[in-house]
Formats: C-alpha cells, structure tokens, sequence
C-alpha cells in the first residue's frame, strides 16, 4: 500500500550524506509512514464492502489534499505536474490502480493481518519481473529467497484457497479475497517496474501526483458499474482515508531521503504487528497458524532480499571506486 521512489539527479546527490548520517530519522519517518498506511486500510475496511472502484477514488482524490499542501509549501506546486512522459505517467496509473482496486478488495473480504502480509509478495515478485522483463542479473542467493517467500505465500493462502470446508458464503469471499490480494501483489510489482523507468526522468512530486490524478480519473468511470450510497460516517471514513493515503506518501518519501533504501525498507514489516494489533483489537480478527507461520516465512525472506541488495550495492559502489584508479 504503498512505495514511492525517491528523487533522483542533483537533488538527490545533494542530500546523500544527509541520508547516510540521520538513519534514524529516515527510520522514524518509515515507521509513521507504516502506521498512516495501516490506519488508511483499517478506515478502510471500518467502512465495510463498498465497490472498489468507489474505495480507489476516494483513496486517489483526497490523497491529493496533503500532497498538494505539501508542495505548496514548497513553492513546487507550479511545476509539479510539469512532464515530458505523459503516456507512461498514464500506463504507470493503469497499472496501479488496477492493483490498488484488487487489493481494497481483498481488504474488504479478509482479515486485516492476512489482506496486509499477502501484499508482502510484491517485493518477491518485483525481483522475478525485474530479471523478466528488466533483463537484470538475479543470482541463486535472491533466487532462492524468492521461493521461499512464495512458500509462505503458499502456506498463508492454502487455507483460503482449498474447496474443501468452504461454505457459500464467507469462505468463498475469502477466497475472492486471497486471489485478489495476490494477483494484486503480482500487478504492483508491475508497477513498481514502470516506476523504476520513470524515476531517471521524473520527480517524485510528479510522479504521485500524476498517479493520483489518472486513478481519480479511472476509478470515476467505474460509477456506471454502480457505487453503493454512502452514510455519512462511511464518507468520512474514506475521506479521511484518502488523505492518510497521500500524507503515507509524503512521509515515506521523506523516510528514504534521510536514510539509505537498505536501512528503511525493513521497516515497512512493522506493518505486520500493527495490523496484528489493530485487526485484534477493533475486528476481532484472530491471527491463525497458518496467517502467523506464512507471514514470518514471507517477511524473513524479504528482508534477506533487501540485505543480499544492500551486499551487491556495496560491491558495486567499491567497483566503482577502484576503477578509475586503475585507469
């Protein structure tokens, strides 16, 4: 729910030994962006099983507010829409708010831990369409966590997904859930690949708000399809969590400006106990053996894919450094 990319060129370079000498307010900046994000789905899932296209536009329009304040603030607001990539902004937001519909589907038919952990495949798969479709280098090491990620993945869903036991009616949501939810993590990944080619040209600023402003618009022409009249409180349930949406945005964006990528991704598993927490405590939701198994699996493996990235930066970083030296 949620990785936005930091900036790149001068303003970035700019900022590097900031980053490298306050890890720990990237930290605190990654772990307030995390609690945003999990109070976003849980106002969410508060607001009960409404239509996905209505969720995402509400997430996608009032996620706009604190982003455009923020810029504004800034003095950046006039050039923030500014792009010479119009089209791959557009494709960029086709993508993502297809995986943005599948996933507050998921959250509106399963307990808040599992719709939150089952979107921890997204990393794992990011590392299968990179070698895929980007032609990157993926060795045994990362190769191999990606399996086991995808076991945990496996031993999560398994109960959901088996037809043995399902009745007619909460079982079979769950299992719309579990599919949603992991063809939705698999759609993110995609995403997250366009990103990575918009990122060498665009701001970050652009980026979200380009994203934003094409999943408002796509999201609206699902209304012919038929959104639910909503109460007041399930109005400003969505309301609210739209604008924890964008502010989840900005403070993980600020997150991975003071702090290196390999130092704050870790964090966002604290996701994972959060929603533990809230699911118990406000849903009833119960954590199962499986949910508890599956989940530490799938987060052991994703983070032993962010330490073997942050092992090969420091090679390559140390290459670099060498060669010219021996030119």
């Amino acid at each position: 729910m949620g990785n936005d990319p930091g900036r790149r060129g001068s303003k970035v370079n700019k900022s590097e030994s900031s980053r490298v000498n306050r890890p720990l307010t990237g930290i605190a900046f990654k772990v307030v962006s995390v609690t945003v994000f999990v109070a976003m789905s849980s106002l969410i899932k508060a607001a009960g099983p409404l239509p996905a296209g209505q969720i995402v536009f509400f997430r996608s329009f009032f996620a706009m507010l604190p982003i455009l304040a923020f810029l504004g603030f800034r003095q950046e607001l006039r050039t923030a829409f500014h792009t010479k990539r119009p089209l791959n902004h557009i494709a960029r937001g086709m993508v993502g708010v297809t995986a943005m519909g599948l996933g507050f589907f998921a959250l509106t038919r399963l307990p808040l831990p599992e719709a939150i952990t089952l979107n921890y495949a997204q990393p794992l798969l990011v590392v299968v369409f990179s070698s895929i479709i980007l032609g990157e280098t993926i060795r045994f090491y990362r190769w191999s966590a990606v399996v086991v990620g995808l076991i945990g993945v496996c031993i999560i869903s398994w109960p959901k997904l088996t037809l043995f036991g399902a009745g007619a009616g909460m079982g079979n949501d769950e299992m719309l859930g579990v599919i949603a939810a992991i063809v939705g993590a698999a759609v993110s990944a995609l995403a997250m690949i366009v990103v990575r080619s918009l990122v060498h040209t665009e701001r970050t600023g652009t980026i979200v708000l380009w994203f934003s402003l094409t999943s408002t618009v796509l999201a609206l022409c699902t209304y012919p399809l038929g959104w639910s009249a909503l109460t007041f409180q399930q109005a400003a349930l969505l309301i609210i969590a739209g604008c924890c949406g964008g502010l989840g945005q900005l403070l993980m964006t600020e997150a991975y400006r003071y702090a290196e990528a390999s130092t704050v991704a870790p964090f966002e598993y604290t996701s994972m106990i959060f929603g533990l927490a809230v699911g118990y405590y406000l849903f009833g939701d119960v954590p199962t053996i499986h949910m508890l198994v599956g989940g530490l699996i799938v987060v052991g493996a994703g983070i032993f894919i962010i330490w073997r990235e942050r092992q090969l930066g420091l090679e390559r970083r140390a290459v670099r450094q060498v060669a010219p030296s021996q030119a």
